[in-house]
């Protein structure tokens, strides 16, 4: 009996979860707890029940995003990938989940500071597993010598930059699939040897 309640309670947790995720993605960070429960189907009280703030449940949306693409790289990373895979994974990943990312990049900086704390580990988990190809390229020499930081930084820049600005790119198009190959043609043309 209680491994059923239990399951249940993780059902419901994962359905909050990714009802926010949707919501957040297409009304941006501000959406109230009020309109996730109805669009879930949960009374507004079950969603703190299983999150005791909404910075916890931002933080859950965050940390559950971070979590898929920390998964997807570390595979790509523990295979003695390149980094032109690399790249094409990262952006795969973020074209998934395009509107959702676009919202975070956009309004990071209005997030508590949990979800800040949240936002950054998800880019110390995408800098991690790119300074890892980053090391193997540079052993078999076919990048330029910059510090690995910067290359990271330079790559995110260039994403975050399209992202921000996709209404003069790709304003009613997923802008990660229509410019993904220009995006890592540039970026590796500027760091190979």
């Amino acid at each position: 009996m209680d491994s059923k309640r239990q399951q249940q309670k993780e059902n419901t947790r994962n359905k909050i979860i990714e009802t926010a995720y949707i919501m957040y993605s297409k009304q941006g960070f501000s959406t109230a707890t009020a309109a996730i429960a109805k669009e879930a189907g949960v009374s507004h009280g079950t969603i703190f029940v299983h999150f005791p703030s909404v910075d916890d449940l931002l933080c859950a949306v965050i940390g559950d995003f971070g979590d898929r693409l920390g998964l997807e790289l570390h595979d790509l990373s523990e295979n003695n990938s390149d980094i032109r895979k690399l790249l094409k994974t990262h952006l795969d990943i973020l074209a998934k989940h395009e509107n959702f990312y676009r919202r975070l990049v956009a309004e990071k900086n209005q997030l508590p500071e949990e979800a800040k704390i949240s936002f950054v580990n998800l880019q110390s988990v995408a800098a991690y597993h790119f300074s890892k190809i980053i090391e193997q390229e540079y052993e078999k020499q076919t990048i330029k010598n910059i510090p690995t930081h910067l290359l990271f930084n330079t790559w995110m820049g260039l994403v975050h930059y399209y992202l921000q600005n996709k209404e003069f790119f790709s304003p009613e198009n997923p802008l990660i699939d229509r410019y993904s190959e220009e995006l890592i043609g540039t970026f590796l043309k500027l760091i190979e040897k």
